[in-house]
């Protein structure tokens, strides 16, 4: 695992295709099923398909409601899908907003290295997330054993 003062990336070994873990990130309908922060709650925009460029808007709840729109920055199919999320407007958007989520796939024998990454690098007041980090960690970790267990509990 690689990590840097502005990206945290966990990884875990994922016993399933690919392609399958990649069906999964690129449907924003599905987010709130691999959560492991418990914070998305559903997609406002539907479960059309992700690509490069496109956007989709997230409910969220972290002790308050508020909403998230993230666009998709970088897509190399079943390989990487990450996208950079802010809150759509209000106060909150002056403040936050810019961080990017991450996710590498890597084919190995008999699965696939999963790695996520939280890169606040373009995050607009760093010092406000940053505490969030060792937090973060976990809810990636978890994430990626809730993909785990989705895609192997057939």
């Amino acid at each position: 695992m690689t990590s840097t003062p502005d990206v945290e990336t966990v990884e875990r070994f994922i016993p399933a295709p690919a392609s399958e873990i990649f069906a999964l990130l690129a449907d924003p309908s599905r987010h709130k099923d691999i959560d492991g922060s418990g914070t998305v709650r559903e997609s406002t925009t539907g479960s059309e398909r992700l690509k490069l460029g496109s956007t989709f808007g997230m409910d969220m709840k972290a002790g308050f409601g508020y909403s998230m729109q993230s666009t998709v920055v970088e897509f190399e199919e079943d390989r990487r899908i990450a996208w950079q999320s802010r809150p759509p407007s209000g106060l909150m958007a002056r403040f936050v907003g810019g961080r990017i989520w991450r996710y590498e796939l890597e084919p190995a024998d008999g699965g696939t290295l999963v790695r996520e990454s939280w890169d606040i690098s373009q995050e607009i007041l760093k010092p406000m997330v940053r505490p969030l980090r060792k937090k973060t960690n976990e809810a990636m970790t978890s994430t990626l054993a809730r993909i785990e267990e989705l895609l192997t509990a057939k």
